[in-house]
């Protein structure tokens, strides 16, 4: 660490102890904008016998607690950065070293856990419906959902997900600490949108060294420093993934495709079927052949909206189409008869010469049947060529219907 950088550090350390109260949150709104700071604190981080590291881990614990929130997110950044060192060095058994880095992501949990007044937070998840359109998706590209009973029962209720409350703990151990990661990892990833691209490319490092340490993929990765495998939940895999996924679109493209490529490998040796999905589904969705540059700023994923006017085709068969072209029937007592107009057409009456009481035969009545069809389209076909017209200038079309008598 050059002496730069220590004087960087040092002045930091000093000026927010003599910082007044009313100047606090002028202060905290500077400090994202001070990148020659940040770069250094990463550098006092990464260097876990630097006497520096207890001081500024202890700084950085009280800006989370005070309430404020630049300064709250400002330690948030480092966190990708604190669990790395923290699990590179429980993988080299050399505990005592990261006592202060333990201790500082033991308070932010504890705060994390409980609500202003002191009480376990619960929280709250909602699973999105297919069936209802979202920034994300649009149903009619999933295709034809069947309207079956069980679908219709469900079609507009809600799944909420709940997770809580969450245990205080005193230390880190072999059981609790993949509990304790990920869910920090949630904290985190709910402030993404405010993480500068250094935290987004600290995120993408870790993870890629911890999927890949002590495995054959770290010789073509060229890690160095720890060659023992760190041991990973699948939870704090899906948490690595969501944070991999923002950085995509997001300025990290390059970073965040090798992230992903790594966290898959070691999720294909472990087995674990939720990383599998998550990071599948992320490839998967990933344009071809676009955003080469991880410079290129900001990104937005394309997404299919909802759009104001209507989408139904004149094709489709809908209650109002089937009530347009039932015939309009209505009744003219001067010659009993029913008339039937459909468009511009009138089809008159149907008169009935006479009729039998007796039944008829099966093949007698077929017939009769198909003569009347054939007597109906002889004269649709007859009045289209010539069609005569009533009072009002409209053409008419008569036809006669018989039925034979035995």
């Amino acid at each position: 660490m050059l002496a730069v950088d220590t004087g960087v550090v040092e002045e930091w350390l000093s000026e927010f102890k003599t910082l007044p109260e009313a100047s606090i949150s002028s202060y905290a709104t500077s400090l994202k904008d001070k990148t020659a700071l940040i770069s250094s604190l990463y550098k006092v981080i990464q260097e876990p016998q630097s006497e520096l590291l207890e001081p500024v881990c202890h700084q950085l614990f009280e800006f989370y607690r005070s309430g404020e929130e630049q300064l709250l997110r400002f330690t948030l950044q480092f966190l990708p950065e604190l669990m790395w060192c923290y699990l590179a060095v429980s993988a080299s058994r050399d505990l005592q070293s990261s006592g202060c880095i333990e201790a500082l992501l033991l308070g932010v949990y504890n705060l994390e856990i409980v609500d202003k007044e002191g009480h376990n937070k619960v929280l709250s998840f909602t699973i999105p419906s297919l069936s209802k359109p979202s920034v994300y998706h649009e149903p009619s590209s999933i295709g034809s959902m069947a309207l079956t009973e069980g679908a219709l029962s469900q079609h507009g209720l809600s799944r909420v997900v709940y997770s809580g409350p969450h245990p205080q703990r005193e230390m880190l151990t072999a059981q609790n600490r993949f509990e304790v990661l990920t869910f920090l990892l949630l904290c985190y990833n709910a402030a993404l949108s405010y993480m500068p691209a250094m935290s987004l490319q600290s995120l993408c490092q870790i993870s890629s060294r911890i999927c890949v340490c002590g495995y054959p993929r770290q010789q073509v990765r060229k890690y160095k420093g720890v060659n023992s495998r760190i041991p990973v939940s699948s939870e704090f895999m899906v948490q690595m993934l969501t944070g991999i996924y923002y950085a995509f679109y997001n300025g990290e493209w390059d970073l965040a495709r090798k992230a992903m490529d790594d966290v898959l490998y070691r999720a294909q040796l472990e087995l674990y079927p939720e990383p599998l999905l998550v990071a599948n589904a992320i490839k998967a969705s990933l344009p071809q052949g676009a955003m080469k540059s991880s410079k290129e700023g900001t990104r937005c994923i394309q997404v299919e909206i909802t759009p104001t006017s209507s989408r139904i085709s004149r094709n489709a068969v809908t209650s109002m189409s089937i009530r347009g072209h039932r015939w309009k029937r209505r009744e003219q007592p001067e010659n009993g008869s029913d008339a039937t107009e459909l468009g511009n057409f009138i089809i008159p009456e149907i008169s009935v010469t006479s009729v039998a009481g007796e039944r008829t035969g099966n093949g007698e009545k077929s017939r009769a049947l198909a003569e009347n069809d054939v007597q109906h389209l002889q004269g649709v076909q007859e009045t289209a060529t010539e069609p005569k017209t009533d009072s009002k200038g409209l053409p008419e079309i008569r036809r006669q219907k018989s039925i034979i008598l035995t």
